[in-house]
């Protein structure tokens, strides 16, 4: 999974556009949103199919302006602060999040500046909070 990061005219029909686009190609969405800026919309969408969803989008005009491996993180729902703590971890790692929202699968989705630092952080956090000695992202 990828996340795609896309620019949008701040104008009606283009979120239409995108999903009509992406289901005519198989391409299905498995979370993200849409954050109006001014003039323009910034979103990101979670895929399988990121460079197919890229060429697909640029075909009809809409600008995909990144493609971002993302950490995707299991939280325990019944415990609060857990975005807090795994958050923390990751700065304490120096680990700067861009982007963050979550999955079809109540998952924490996260594009960061230092994947593979933000890996580590996420692997050794599975192994603390789930016991899973075989989790892998």
């Amino acid at each position: 999974m990828q996340d795609i990061e896309i620019l949008f005219d701040n104008k009606p029909g283009q979120l239409a556009l995108m999903g009509e686009v992406l289901g005519k190609h198989k391409i299905s969405l498995e979370g993200g949103g849409v954050f109006q800026n001014g003039n323009s919309s910034i979103a990101h969408f979670l895929v399988e199919e990121a460079d197919k969803a890229k060429i697909e989008l640029e075909k009809v005009g809409i600008r995909v302006s990144k493609i971002n491996n993302v950490i995707i993180q299991k939280l325990k729902q019944n415990v609060p602060g857990q975005l807090g703590l795994f958050c923390k971890e990751l700065a304490e790692a120096n680990v700067n999040i861009l982007t963050q929202y979550s999955d079809h699968a109540n998952q924490l989705i996260i594009v960061v500046d230092d994947y593979e630092k933000a890996k580590k952080v996420s692997n050794k956090w599975m192994k603390r909070w789930w016991n899973s000695d075989d989790y892998v992202i």
